[in-house]
């Protein structure tokens, strides 16, 4: 009998997770400048035209398009009777037989419907010689005919690119309302476990876990609360559990492996629903999930390899998804082992690797190895009927961002 409660597997496990990962109701009004990476909560509708004037596409002359045909059969001079630049206007009346010399993004002078590149013309004083003709609204962007006036220029639930944020910056907006980033509390546990920066006691290690999560999560769109790191103390936990009700998330490392006295996940089930205790993997067997009160807990492995493998298999996807970020799929390579790998028996196997040339060297080593860790480009899956990878073999390397 499995020493694990609620053992799933890979599949069912993102299954359950996701089912209770509520996307963010709560919006906020930010200045856009700061938008970048956020979702909008509203459409974003134009109030304006964009251009809001006819403009000149390219430098030149503005003329009146009649007056250059006959520049297909012979030369046709035209007297410049002004000049403009964008960001000024004019109040020239063209007429025909006459030009206004032109910058690109200029307002069109009354009169004029056609823009004559500069290419295509020889100056001398103030004549003109145009050698090609041009045609009602060459070479002009009109009112509106980017963007006219109430076009829903962008959607709700849409993502600010930094291309976005320009496009609502062009509609003269400052504002826009969007969904705030959910707050995710990461609680690392365990009396082995101390701060960086701390002096190291006899049988004690520096908290890693906490920090690869918290950066992982902010990465992917949410506010990270550390709550630091809790002794295996069973009102310890709850207190701290109790006291990130608060959050959108919680998450927990550590602390849910057998060999931990089931402490967490008594704790869990006191205060809440334990929906799983175990998931059928290779590394990460002890992640758990639970809610308490709706909020989503999840309990990562305490050994910073199974810890940042799952967190990418499974807290990654979970809290985009509450932050209302686009499903990402995951980054991949191609590449050939650089060694025969035997999988582990009965379960699916993530096997770290570092990619050079082409070729995916396995560095895992154990579960807690750093090293592992750091010098990790990514991840190959052995599937659970899959015994053996042979050395030469080409797999797929899902890449950590």
């Amino acid at each position: 009998m499995s020493p694990f409660r609620l053992l799933v597997s890979h599949e069912d496990a993102e299954r359950i997770i996701l089912n209770h990962c509520r996307p963010i109701e709560v919006t906020e009004r930010i200045e856009i400048h700061r938008a970048a990476g956020r979702v909008l909560a509203q459409n974003v509708v134009a109030k304006d035209n964009v251009p809001p004037f006819d403009r000149a596409a390219m430098d030149g002359y503005a003329v009146i398009a009649e007056d250059t045909f006959a520049a297909a059969d012979r030369q046709v001079e035209l007297r410049v009777v002004g000049e403009v630049h964008a960001g000024e206007t004019t109040d020239i009346e063209l007429k025909h037989g006459t030009c206004v010399q032109i910058a690109t993004g200029a307002p069109l002078p009354t009169g004029a419907d056609a823009v004559v590149m500069v290419e295509f013309t020889e100056r001398s004083e103030d004549v003109v010689t145009v050698t090609r003709p041009v045609y009602p609204g060459a070479n002009i962007s009109r009112a509106g005919e980017d963007i006219k006036r109430g076009d829903v220029v962008l959607y709700t639930n849409t993502l600010l690119t930094p291309a976005r944020v320009g496009a609502i910056a062009a509609l003269g907006l400052t504002h826009v309302e969007v969904y705030v980033r959910p707050k995710v509390t990461v609680i690392a546990t365990g009396r082995e476990i101390v701060a960086p920066g701390e002096e190291l006691g006899r049988g004690q290690i520096y908290d890693v876990n906490s920090y690869t999560l918290s950066a992982i999560l902010t990465q992917n769109g949410a506010e990270v609360f550390r709550h630091g790191v809790v002794t295996d103390d069973y009102d310890a936990l709850r207190s701290a559990i109790q006291g990130a009700m608060e959050s959108d998330m919680v998450v927990l490392s550590g602390g849910s492996s057998v060999g931990e006295k089931d402490m967490m996940v008594d704790v869990l089930e006191e205060l809440g629903t334990v929906h799983f205790h175990g998931v059928q993997i290779k590394p990460g067997k002890p992640t758990l999930f639970a809610t308490v009160n709706d909020t989503p807990i999840i309990g990562m492995p305490g050994y910073p390899t199974s810890c940042l493998s799952n967190a990418y298999i499974f807290l990654v996807p979970a809290v985009r998804q509450i932050a209302r970020l686009p499903v990402r799929a995951p980054r991949t390579t191609t590449a050939r082992l650089a060694k025969r790998v035997v999988s582990a028996s009965g379960r699916k196997q993530f096997l770290t690797v570092r990619v050079e040339d082409g070729v995916a060297h396995p560095v895992y080593k154990t579960s807690g190895a750093i090293t592992s860790m750091s010098q990790a480009d990514g991840y190959i899956m052995l599937p659970v009927n899959l015994d053996v990878i042979e050395e030469g073999e080409e797999v797929d390397v899902v890449l950590f961002d």
